[in-house]
């Protein structure tokens, strides 16, 4: 028989009061100062780890400080300067593309709208909700590959889809929570609930997580 939603929200508050007891200082682990630095990081976090990107953007956020810089940045020597994290000639493309849009259509400030912040190259609804969350105070849930891998693991949802799994998990989590469990389901996925190997046997949730797609000894 199918869990009720119910019951997903009761375990959902567990976990997450659990987590927050484990993890009391989860937060996003990008370095930036305001909302156009978290957009450039938040892109060049793409397959990329966020030690990496914070290496890169030291020193990138010096050269560049407003989205006019970006947009006017040369192309070229901005893929070297970003070479390292991978997918340079993409995220280079979208960012500057993205700088562009910002300057000409919202005067130079990264927009704090999810309907406006998803028509810039390269931004979807997981980096938005980024940067609504962690730049503006807006709540929503980023869905990266460990909230995918989690939300599954946990039995929130059955999904695949990034935001089809967004809108589960709002059906269970108090929107209170929303920003909160994106940082705990993030480090709690690199601590614990690895992708290969979860660490089961130590995890504090292990008793209300069903592990589904675990392979258990």
């Amino acid at each position: 028989m199918p869990e009720s939603i119910r019951s997903k929200r009761k375990r959902a508050h567990e976990i997450i009061k659990r987590l927050k007891k484990k993890i009391p200082d989860a937060k996003i682990a990008l370095v930036f100062k305001n909302p156009t630095e978290l957009l450039v990081a938040t892109i060049l976090s793409a397959q990329c780890t966020d030690k990496r990107v914070n290496m890169v953007t030291a020193d990138l956020f010096k050269k560049y400080k407003t989205a006019r810089d970006y947009a006017d940045a040369d192309s070229a020597m901005f893929e070297s300067e970003i070479r390292s994290t991978g997918f340079y000639k993409a995220k280079a493309k979208n960012i500057i593309g993205a700088a562009n849009e910002i300057v000409k259509r919202f005067n130079g400030k990264v927009p704090d709208r999810m309907e406006y912040l998803v028509t810039l190259p390269g931004v979807g609804r997981k980096t938005a909700n980024v940067i609504l969350g962690n730049a503006y105070g807006i709540p929503g849930i980023a869905v990266d590959t460990h909230m995918i891998r989690l939300s599954y693991r946990l039995g929130f949802t059955e999904e695949t889809d990034p935001e089809k799994i967004e809108f589960d998990l709002y059906e269970i989590i108090p929107e209170k929570e929303w920003v909160d469990v994106n940082h705990l389901i993030i480090w709690h996925g690199r601590l614990t609930c690895v992708a290969r190997k979860p660490k089961c046997e130590g995890c504090v949730v292990n008793d209300l997580c069903p592990k589904k797609g675990v392979k258990l000894k």
